[in-house]
Order: structure tokens, then C-alpha cells, then sequence
């Protein structure tokens, strides 16, 4: 069976994968290095082995994700969904604080954080729900109010932490996965009524003072410019200095203190300085052709749990980029969350890369049926002929 599944892996996928991820730890390095001796006294390197540790365990996840077949999933959805609301529930008991948000849990010299576990577990969620419930998607208290609840949930576990930038990622790949799920129109319209007037109770009662002043930095930076809007400002500095072909690698200027941990949230800042902006267009195109083959396969995937799987990951890694890059331009508030397989981060990077693993599975079974029906059809052409 790996054999045949060996044979029929889209390697598109897997190459562009590991090409983000080879590239994502060099610019860490380059993004790193004066952070770690100046403010944490270590090496240069000290960030950079940490997150070559974690881009090992990554690309074994990864594979992992591409060997067990996806329907394995549909079976232990529950433990995973079970685990995942431990997790976040264990977070508000022994969770370290960062930034105004307690997310991480600490194991040894490494920290996890549940959120982004959560993602994963959304997506095979309602992946395998809305799979099962096909026959009464149109049937709002059985088909759609279970699989509401256990969402929002995870949600606003999420949310209080408080994690704003996480849980409205959450958000829209629930909402992308609904979208396609097949269920109906007045249905998917009080549905976001709903999701108006939670993300509404959100900036009203959960939203911490330091949140709200991210969001009045975010579109007048230069209002503040020694507080709040001192990173955006220095964000844009760091991509308008590098052009269109940038310093050099190595060479920004903003890492050097004036961009607070550079190789986190705003790694794009400094690889438009230091590659310009042809830097940043190999990210996008490289994180889009991953999005647009997420996208065909689950057109191509005639199971709907592996398509709605694809839907899923396909928005999972489109919003979560377009949430970074869109801090780093001002067109977002400063929430915290990494660029995929680009910025430091262990967690991230290897639930990203295990989520792309799984859909090279799906890319597996997909072409195994592509050409086995189109050799039926051969054989039917023949014998007819004959």
C-alpha cells in the first residue's frame, strides 16, 4: 500500500513545503541572531538550533501526515477533539504568558501552544461531522446546531485566553469548511448573524486594553509612534528600504533593535529589507501554490470527508498568511500570529507541516482513483472497439 501511495504523491506539494521551510529557517537565523546575543546573552545561533530542532520534528510529522491514510482520522475524532479542549483548558492552570495573551505551555526548554493544535482538530472536526450528516445538512437543530456548539467552544476557550488573532483563525476555517458543506442558504445567513454579534461581545468584553491600543496602532501608527505604532512604523521602514531586490541576506537594519523580535510575527518586514521585494513574492506564490492545489484537490476528491478535509487546510494556511502579512502591512491589528512554515515558532511549524502532510495523502488517494477509472474507461474503449 506505501508503495502505491509513494507512486501517486503530489511531490509539488511536498517540494514547495520543505523549500518554505529551508527557506523560513535561514531568514530566522538572519532575523535572530543579534536578538539572541543583545537582549536573550546567548549565541547568535542559540534561536536558530532551536528552530532547526523543531523543523526536524516538523518534516517527520510531515511525513507521518502522508503515510496514515486521512479516513483514519474520522475514527478518533473524538479523543483528538477531547484532548484538544484538555489542552486549552490546562493552559489557564500551568499556561505562561506572552505579549498579554497566557497560550503557551512549557515542556522543558520548548513551549507548545494548544491553539495551534485546536486549528488541526477544527478542520478534522467538521471535516468528519458534516461528512456524516449529510443526509440532514438542511436540518438546522441536528445537522448544524452539534457541530455549532463544539466550535464555539473551542473558540472561546481560545479567545479568552486572551488569544483574539488564533481564535478569529479558528473562525474563518470553520466558516470556510461550512460554506462548502453543502448546507443552506438562510442557515449559512444566521450563521453569520451569529458569528457578527460574537465577534461584537468579543471587542466589547473579552478584547484587554493593550488589544484595543493594537488596534488604534495598527491604523494610525504614527500617532504613537514611541508606543504602540513604534513596530508597524518600523515594519514599513524595513520593507521600503529593501526595494525590489533588498540589502542583501543578512544586512537588515531593523533587526538590530528597532523591530522587536524580528524573526516572530514580522519576519516579512525583514525579508522585504534584506530580499526586497522578490523576497516576498517567493513567499506568497509559494504559500498560494499550496492553497490553489488544496483547492483542486478537493474539487477532484470525491469523498466528501477528504474534500471538506482539503477545504480546510486550504484556508487554514490562506487566512493565517493573509493575518500576518496583513500586520505587517497595517492593514490588521497586531495579533500575534506567524507567518506558515516562515516564522519562529515550533508549534506552528509542525502542525503546518503534519496539515500538509495529511493533504498529500489526500493528493495520493485522489490521483489512485483519477487512474484507475481512467484506466476502466481505456479498457472499456477497447472492448468496445473489439
Amino acid at each position: 500500500m506505501l508503495k502505491k501511495l509513494f507512486r501517486h504523491y503530489d511531490y509539488s506539494l511536498l517540494v514547495t513545503t520543505l523549500l518554505l521551510i529551508g527557506f523560513g529557517l535561514i531568514m530566522v537565523f538572519s532575523a535572530s541572531e543579534i536578538y539572541a546575543i543583545m537582549k536573550l546573552q546567548k549565541s547568535g545561533d542559540y534561536i536558530f538550533i532551536k528552530q532547526l530542532v523543531w523543523c526536524v520534528v516538523a518534516v517527520i510529522c510531515g511525513f507521518i501526515g502522508m503515510i496514515i491514510p486521512y479516513k483514519m482520522y474520522k475514527a478518533i475524532v473524538k479523543p483528538i477533539t477531547l484532548v484538544s479542549i484538555l489542552l486549552l483548558i490546562l493552559v489557564f492552570v500551568f499556561g505562561q504568558a506572552h505579549g498579554g495573551a497566557q497560550s503557551w505551555i512549557a515542556l522543558g526548554p520548548f513551549n507548545i501552544q494548544p491553539a495551534e493544535i485546536v486549528k488541526l482538530t477544527v478542520i478534522i472536526y467538521l471535516a468528519s461531522v458534516f461528512s456524516n450528516k449529510q443526509a440532514f445538512i438542511s436540518d438546522f437543530k441536528t445537522g448544524v446546531m452539534p457541530p455549532l456548539v463544539m466550535i464555539s467552544i473551542l473558540f472561546l476557550l481560545v479567545a479568552l485566553q486572551p488569544d483574539l488573532g488564533s481564535a478569529m483563525i479558528i473562525a474563518g476555517i470553520a466558516g470556510a469548511i461550512i460554506l462548502c458543506s453543502g448546507m443552506r442558504f438562510k442557515h449559512l445567513m444566521s450563521l453569520l448573524g451569529l458569528a457578527a454579534s460574537a465577534i461584537l461581545i468579543l471587542f466589547l468584553f473579552v478584547m484587554t486594553n493593550e488589544q484595543a491600543s493594537r488596534i488604534s496602532s495598527a491604523y494610525d501608527p504614527f500617532s504613537n509612534m514611541q508606543g504602540d505604532g513604534w513596530q508597524l512604523i518600523n515594519s514599513y521602514i524595513a520593507i521600503a528600504s529593501g526595494g525590489l531586490i533588498g540589502k542583501g541576506l543578512g544586512q537588515s537594519i531593523e533587526k538590530a533593535g528597532y523591530l522587536p523580535e524580528a524573526h516572530t510575527d514580522f519576519i516579512i518586514a525583514i525579508i522585504g529589507e534584506e530580499l526586497g521585494v522578490l523576497g516576498i513574492l517567493f513567499v506568497i506564490l509559494c504559500l498560494g501554490y499550496l492553497v490553489f492545489k488544496a483547492i483542486v484537490i478537493a474539487i477532484r476528491c470525491k469523498d466528501v470527508f477528504g474534500s471538506l478535509l482539503a477545504i480546510g487546510i486550504s484556508s487554514f494556511v490562506a487566512i493565517q498568511t493573509f493575518v500576518n502579512l496583513g500586520v505587517a502591512s497595517g492593514l490588521m491589528p497586531l495579533t500575534g500570529v506567524t507567518l506558515p512554515f516562515i516564522s519562529y515558532g515550533g508549534s506552528s511549524l509542525v502542525i503546518m507541516t503534519f496539515t500538509i502532510g495529511v493533504l498529500i495523502n489526500i493528493s495520493a488517494f485522489v490521483n489512485m482513483r483519477r487512474k484507475n477509472q481512467s484506466t476502466q474507461e481505456e479498457m472499456e474503449r477497447v472492448n468496445t472497439t473489439n
